[in-house]
C-alpha cells in the first residue's frame, strides 16, 4: 500500500515502538493518529506535529470512540498499527504467593484482547475504502513478541499474551481476505524501550549476550522501517515476521 496521504492509526503511540512507527508513517507521507492511555503524555510526545487520541484498548467502547474520532475528521482509515503494551511480570509462585490473578488478566486484556479491539474497528471502518489498483483496501499490522516462543523468568502472562496474538493472526488474516485486508504481525526481540528499561539488569545482559550480530539492544527506528516495508509490500500477509537479531 502506497502511504502517501494515507490514514494511519497507532497504538503505544507515547513511547517505544509506537512513537517510532508514527514518525517513521508520517514521513513517508501518511495522516498518522497517535493512540494512547494518557493524553498528556501523548501529546508530550508527539508535539503536535501528529494528532493524538487518548484510548485505553483494553475498553472496547474507548477503542470505538477513538476510531470514531479517526473517521469524523479524516473519512478513513488504511492502516492499523497494534504496539500498546504491557509487560506485567510476576513469577507463577514467588516465596509462597501465587501470580496474582488481577495482574494476568491485565496483561490478557491489554496485549491480547486489546489488540483485537483495535483490529475488529479498525477493519471494519477499512471495509468501507475503495480498494487500490491492488485490491487492497487495508493493511493491520500487530507486535507480537520474541517471548512468545522464548519467554524469560516472570513472563508467563507477557508470553500467553503473545503467543496468542501469533495464534490469532492467521486466522484473522483469512477472514479478512475478501475485504482486501491484509494482517500480519511483528515479534521483536529486546529493544530500547519503556518495557526493557523496567527489566533486570541481568536479564537484559543475558538476552543481549545470546545475540548474533550487532549484539546490542535493538533500535525502535529499526522496528518502524520493518513496519513500513510490511505495509508498503503487497504480497506480504498473514504471517509473523520475527526481528530480534538471532535471539536464542
Amino acid at each position: 500500500m502506497n502511504l502517501n496521504d494515507k490514514v494511519v492509526v497507532v497504538t503505544g503511540a507515547a513511547s517505544g515502538l509506537g512513537l517510532a512507527t508514527c514518525r517513521a508513517l508520517s514521513d513517508a507521507g501518511a495522516r498518522v493518529v497517535g493512540l494512547d492511555l494518557d493524553q498528556a503524555r501523548l501529546d508530550a510526545a508527539l508535539g503536535g506535529e501528529i494528532l493524538g487520541i487518548a484510548v485505553d484498548v483494553a475498553n472496547e467502547a474507548s477503542v470505538k470512540a477513538g476510531i470514531d474520532q479517526v473517521m469524523e475528521r479524516f473519512g478513513a482509515l488504511h492502516v492499523a498499527v497494534n504496539c500498546a503494551g504491557i509487560l506485567g511480570p510476576s513469577k507463577t509462585l514467588s516465596k509462597g504467593q501465587l501470580f496474582p490473578s488481577d495482574l494476568w488478566h491485565r496483561v490478557l486484556a491489554v496485549n491480547l484482547t486489546g489488540t483485537f479491539n483495535v483490529i475488529r474497528h479498525a477493519a471494519l471502518a477499512m471495509t468501507a475504502n475503495e480498494p487500490e489498483e491492488t485490491g487492497e483496501r487495508g493493511v493491520i499490522v500487530n507486535t507480537a513478541s520474541g517471548a512468545a516462543r522464548e519467554g524469560q523468568m516472570g513472563q508467563a502472562a507477557y508470553s500467553a499474551s503473545k503467543a496468542g496474538v501469533i495464534g490469532m493472526t492467521l486466522p484473522i488474516a483469512r477472514d479478512l481476505a475478501e475485504h482486501g485486508i491484509r494482517v500480519l504481525s511483528l515479534a521483536p526481540g529486546l529493544f530500547e524501550s519503556g518495557m526493557s528499561a523496567g527489566m533486570p539488569a541481568k536479564v537484559s545482559e543475558s538476552i543481549v549476550n545470546s545475540l548474533l550480530f550487532p549484539r546490542r539492544m535493538g533500535q525502535p527506528q529499526e522496528f518502524a522501517a520493518l513496519v513500513r516495508h510490511v505495509v508498503e509490500n503487497p504480497y506480504l500477509n498473514a504471517l509473523t515476521l520475527d526481528i530480534q537479531c538471532g535471539m536464542r
